[in-house]
């Protein structure tokens, strides 16, 4: 066998043939699928098999994570980056009822409570990649960017039309909710989202308040006090105890097992 054939197994033509009908990316692996072949005498069926496979797993994983990517979702906090050996406590029989996703069948929802930099949005975004993977319609956004979304749509008259969307999505991820006073339009806005979604779709919230603590941060007592009682009547309370998880993170603080992103914006509870 010459050098250039050990090389490069793969024939011009099979190539162009690949290229053509837009499987140019089982490229990248076929040489050593073509060695394991010849190594294990695989029949030409379990060949095309094995090599179509690669190619299912790697449209299946670009998919989501264009899904992630277009559902708001930091990639970096799946619940595979998520460290174990973190000092902070919380329900881990409810966490893994959660990673079920079966609340998304009531539908039910999370409220994922604790103090600042406990690890509540690395949970929740975790909860968003499940989901993605699992194929369901998500969306995570902060609930200041929540509300701007909801008043540029008031300004060009399509809030109707974004409320909808909102509506719609099968798992809604609110994140740092209620961590400034709600005003007035605000205060509507969450009430009505929670109306529409409520008994229709799932949503998830994190928060450094308890819900109780919410209704002093609304603007009106009766909306605030009946989008509360809705949402927290179909929610699981997952709240979490500790210290900092942040604090993990900075330069220089390597504790063994960790193997987390570790990038931080601003005051997002990133983790």
């Amino acid at each position: 066998m010459s050098a250039t054939t050990m090389i490069d197994p793969v024939s011009p033509e099979l190539k162009q043939v690949l290229r053509a009908l837009k499987l140019g990316k089982m490229l990248h692996t076929l040489p050593e699928r073509l060695t394991l072949a010849k190594q294990q005498h695989l029949s030409h069926a379990a060949f095309l098999e094995l090599v179509l496979a690669d190619e299912a797993t790697r449209r299946d994983t670009q998919s989501a994570q264009l899904r992630a990517r277009k559902a708001g979702l930091d990639p970096g906090m799946r619940i595979e980056t998520w460290d174990e050996s973190a000092a902070v406590r919380y329900d881990r029989t409810l966490w893994n009822e959660l990673t079920s996703l079966r609340f998304l069948d009531g539908p039910h929802g999370a409220c994922l409570l604790g103090a600042v930099g406990v690890g509540k949005t690395h949970l929740a975004t975790a909860l968003g990649h499940i989901a993605v993977r699992r194929r369901h319609s998500v969306l995570m956004l902060r609930a200041d960017a929540l509300f701007k979304r909801l008043k540029a749509a008031r300004l060009d008259n399509s809030v109707e039309a974004e409320m909808r969307r909102l509506t719609q999505v099968r798992l809604l991820l609110i994140d740092d909710f209620a961590l400034q006073p709600l005003h007035a339009t605000e205060t509507a806005d969450f009430y009505e989202l929670v109306v529409a979604r409520h008994h229709t779709a799932s949503t998830v919230l994190t928060s450094n308040r308890e819900p109780a603590e919410w209704l002093a941060m609304m603007s009106d007592p009766l909306l605030a006090q009946s989008a509360v009682d809705r949402l927290t009547s179909t929610t699981h309370e997952l709240v979490i105890e500790g210290e900092s998880y942040r604090q993990r993170q900075k330069p220089g603080h390597a504790p063994s097992g960790a193997s987390i992103d570790t990038t931080t914006t601003g005051d997002h509870d990133a983790h």
